[in-house]
């Protein structure tokens, strides 16, 4: 199915027109290509076999920068630091991360998932903060 779908796909539709993206421009994928049964979190063996797909996916696109929405997206793609720390204190900071493919470092930003904003409404002010953090950088890049 499409990733982010439903309410959360609506409440990001929101996020990025709030900061002047429409989702028509940007490319949404999810670390694992299938819903887990149960609409359960992927397991690290699931994630460990779709990661050099997404890897390739992302090589192939070669983009300006990542967002990483979520704790799985997060832990998946920065596994060294999300270890350390967790998504609460990865998110609203830039990281790189090394993609193979001969593309090099690219430039991440790690939020909250809408999901998890919909269940925790107090959390969407610091959701709002990456998202500035993130128009700041597009601008920056133009």
């Amino acid at each position: 199915g499409q990733p982010f779908a439903g309410p959360a796909g609506q409440l990001l539709d929101k996020m990025l027109a709030s900061i002047g993206l429409d989702r028509n421009k940007v490319r949404l994928t999810n670390i694992v290509p299938w819903r887990p049964p149960g609409d359960r979190p992927p397991t690290e063996a699931e994630i460990a076999v779709c990661l050099p797909f997404l890897q390739r996916h992302i090589a192939l696109l070669k983009p300006d920068c990542l967002i990483l929405l979520g704790a799985v997206a997060a832990k998946a793609m920065l596994p060294t630091q999300y270890g350390h720390t967790g998504i609460g204190r990865l998110r609203g900071k830039w990281h790189s991360i090394e993609i193979s493919g001969g593309i090099g470092t690219v430039p991440c930003l790690a939020s909250y998932h809408p999901m998890y904003l919909l269940r925790m409404p107090a959390a969407k002010r610091d959701s709002w903060h990456d998202l500035l953090a993130l128009r700041a950088w597009l601008d920056s890049e133009t």
